[in-house]
């Protein structure tokens, strides 16, 4: 280990290290672990690093701060075994990470690093991870039976979970997703309830372009360390359209669905619910292990089709897929886009025996919005700001307001 601290002929105890391949291709570093730290510190090379975690140094450590860039990414294996062993020795990791990939800097997350700041580093970023990791991480409260519960904000809301999925693409339903999210909003604002809309699609989700949103990295480090999520972390995640509505935008890069687990999906689900009456999930096309979780959390699990075969088979295939693993299929409530007019028997008798064929009840029938929809989209701006006559907004609104009134029925009841 190279250190100031022992050039020292009485050396001030090392409560921090960098780890890297080269320190030296991290200038900025240095200067900012010597303005925090002064001679407190010192840097260890990855080969070296799991071996001076033995040594009485390092019974002093604080945290280490793992410095890595995309040349790392062949090694990050082995990078991720001395994030482990940090961790088993309570010793805090604080990753550097320039121009990393988003899948290697999720494992370095999930393998237990605390926080991570990107390289160059901005001003104040390396202060304030410092200052994360070193507040102490607030107790969760355990009830009696000894399981463990979730953080949760003083407002358990207990909220209604409204997730939406196009049983294929290009069927209208993250505009759905987020005008119906919006109409819930505009319900809400007699009664001051609060509404959220969770952007699952982490690969191509569209919110952020529906409601002009930017995309932040709060959210990836997020996903990226849900169990040890809190509610003001979660809500530091989301973003606010126009004080009525929080967004939870996918995230900026494109992300391996499979970067949250099941138990992630519960646990993000369950924050959600506890400080929104109304939760609106876009969901991905694709079918993913959480699927299944977010089903069971849902109170009514939208499904968008359309009038063609492909939507049929799709929606066969899904409701085969639900009933082979005796899931709740019957929480599926389907919506028909660009649903025939009033006027069109042709098609209305088309719709009926696609319902017959597949044993459903197609309940929602949404009509064609036309440009409107491509504009509203275009603008970043939901139905309701750009063309609030629409017979879809109209639609949606009246569903909404459906929507709205059910879900209050239970939180009336409760004190």
């Amino acid at each position: 280990m190279t250190s100031t601290a022992a050039l020292q002929s009485d050396p001030a105890p090392v409560i921090a290290c960098t780890v890297s391949r080269d320190i030296q291709n991290f200038d900025l570093l240095i200067e900012d672990m010597e303005a925090e730290l002064g001679e407190c510190w010192g840097d260890i090379a990855f080969q070296d690093a799991n071996s001076f975690f033995d040594q009485p140094d390092a019974r002093t450590l604080e945290f280490i701060a793992v410095a890595v860039d995309d040349q790392d990414e062949d090694n990050i294996t082995f990078i991720g075994e001395i994030v482990r062993n940090a961790k088993r020795r309570n010793v805090k990791v604080i990753v550097i990470a320039e121009e990393l990939s988003p899948i290697a800097l999720h494992q370095l997350m999930r393998v237990g690093a605390d926080d991570f700041v990107p390289y160059p580093l901005p001003e104040g970023a390396l202060h304030d991870a410092i200052d994360r990791v070193r507040r102490p991480a607030p107790v969760a409260p355990v009830p009696a039976n000894g399981a463990s519960v979730p953080a949760v904000s003083r407002s358990n809301r207990d909220g209604v979970v409204l997730p939406v999925h196009g049983l294929a693409g290009g069927v209208g339903a993250s505009t759905f997703a987020v005008n119906l999210a919006w109409e819930l909003s505009l319900a809400a604002k007699a009664t001051q309830g609060r509404i959220c809309l969770l952007d699952l699609d982490l690969q191509f989700g569209s919110v952020s372009t529906y409601l002009d949103l930017p995309r932040k990295d709060a959210v990836f480090e997020m996903l990226s360390d849900i169990p040890s999520m809190d509610s003001e972390s979660f809500m530091q995640a989301l973003q606010t359209y126009r004080d009525g509505l929080h967004v939870l935008t996918a995230p900026t890069d494109i992300l391996p669905l499979d970067i949250i687990t099941p138990d992630d999906a519960k646990r993000l689900i369950e924050m959600a619910r506890s400080q929104f009456e109304f939760v609106v999930i876009d969901m991905p096309t694709t079918l993913v292990q959480w699927t299944e979780t977010v089903l069971s959390q849902s109170h009514v699990y939208f499904g968008l089709l359309e009038l063609d075969m492909r939507s049929a088979q799709n929606a066969l295939r899904l409701i085969r897929a639900l009933k082979s693993e005796d899931l709740p299929h019957e929480r599926l409530r389907y919506a028909m886009n660009r649903a025939p007019k009033f006027t069109d028997l042709s098609g209305k008798s088309r719709v009926k025996r696609m319902a017959e064929s597949l044993d459903i009840d197609i309940e929602i029938h949404l009509p064609e919005g036309g440009k409107v929809v491509t504009e509203a989209g275009d603008h970043g701006l939901p139905l309701a700001e750009t063309a609030a006559k629409a017979p879809l907004r109209k639609e949606i609104q009246k569903l909404a307001a459906s929507l709205y009134e059910l879900g209050r029925m239970p939180a009336t009841a409760e004190v």
